[in-house]
């Protein structure tokens, strides 16, 4: 009798002890674990978020859950603006209390974005934005796309060897960092190869009239014209190169790739060629098979390459959450890191070193109003 009441004592003092330690996993049991995302919905290049929002909620609705509780997506419009795009992570840090930041789609909005999220140690994936200047020294920064110093060397390879292009004019938007960086890259590596960048003219977002850049084109006898910028001033530039009788092909870059630049450029943009992430004719693995059929079901459109990296962001950040196993910033952000062979809808990713995606680029071309597909460009 004695015995067992030291028993009783015992496990008694056990439980005391140590229920408290296990009461705050079972109280989070059913909690969701919040996931902010932060995107411009609005203002010049709403398009990118739109579809990248797109992407993330139909990833959200194939994969709700993860650790056995409901993933909660709390979205901000940062408007197309830095300021509001670092309000926006703010916001997201402080009032929201999310565990993990999906955005931004542009490289100067993220930026806005990232020292705040660095500070916090709350990790952060870009589905889109390409700036090498995005991750450098960064230790909670990823992305699920290739970086600008790939593709500005892809773009220039191809120009050189698949159009026999030698001589090239380059119309860059200076107002953002994205355009500036891919136009530089592209011009040292299409220099090494032989070419030359004969003409260089710079624009702004948002100007309508191209005419005092294009008029002086001809003269420079290009054979190419490379517009690494954003669809709109692409689609209005193609228009009035046109107008003025400018016919040498056009190669662009990702930032090109949105409806937007085939309704406002119409025939001035058919037979444009530029880099993506993504096209369905080349997307092999399950789980890209799996997300454009639910994609075709659920929004009755095909699967673009911003709908794709909005969802790869969402399933990588996902994987690590599940590795992790815990929800807490350093765990999700060494997960993260260590991402090796995850089969995503854009195609296979590993995480590099400095939190930059090793992954392949393909070559689209407009025809009949719609992104061809025409090859695929590897890492090297």
């Amino acid at each position: 009798m004695q015995q067992k009441a030291i028993y009783l004592v015992t496990v008694s003092v056990f439980f005391c002890i140590c229920l408290p330690l296990f009461l705050p996993s079972l109280s989070l049991a059913g909690e969701p674990i919040r996931i902010g995302v932060y995107l411009p919905m609005t203002g010049p290049v709403a398009a990118f978020g739109q579809m990248e929002w797109a992407g993330i909620q139909a990833a959200h609705q194939m994969h709700p859950t993860v650790l056995g509780r409901p993933v909660e997506l709390v979205l901000v419009d940062e408007k197309s603006d830095r300021i509001e795009a670092a309000n926006a992570v703010s916001r997201l840090l402080k009032k929201e209390k999310v565990k993990a930041i999906i955005g931004s789609a542009t490289s100067s909005n993220t930026m806005a974005g990232v020292a705040l999220s660095e500070k916090a140690k709350i990790p952060m994936v870009s589905p889109t934005a390409t700036l090498p200047l995005v991750t450098q020294n960064k230790k909670y920064v990823f992305r699920v796309c290739f970086i600008d110093s790939f593709q500005g060397e892809a773009a220039a390879i191809f120009a050189y060897r698949n159009l026999k292009a030698r001589r090239v004019a380059v119309i860059v938007d200076r107002a953002q960092d994205y355009c500036v960086g891919l136009a530089s890259y592209f011009k040292k590596a299409f220099t090494r190869l032989g070419g030359k960048v004969v003409s260089i003219a710079y624009c702004q977002t948002g100007d309508q009239d191209f005419s005092a850049q294009l008029t002086s084109i001809p003269a420079s006898q290009s054979d190419l014209l490379y517009l690494p910028n954003y669809y709109a001033e692409d689609a209005l530039i193609a228009r009035q190169a046109q107008e003025l009788g400018l016919n040498i092909p056009i190669l662009s870059a990702d930032g090109a790739q949105a409806p937007e630049l085939i309704k406002i450029g119409g025939t001035a943009v058919e037979g444009l060629y530029l880099l993506a992430h993504f096209a369905p004719e080349g997307a092999a693995t399950p789980l890209a098979k799996e997300f454009m059929k639910f994609f075709k079901k659920t929004r009755h459109e095909e699967t673009s390459g911003f709908h794709a990296l909005g969802a790869d962001a969402y399933f990588v950040l996902l994987d690590a959450i599940k590795r992790a196993g815990r929800t807490d910033g350093d765990a999700i952000r060494t997960a993260l890191a260590s991402t090796m062979g995850f089969s995503g809808v854009s195609g296979v990713i590993k995480i590099g070193p400095d939190g930059n995606a090793v992954k392949s680029a393909v070559i689209l071309q407009v025809s009949g109003g719609q992104f061809r597909y025409l090859t695929i460009v590897k890492p090297w």
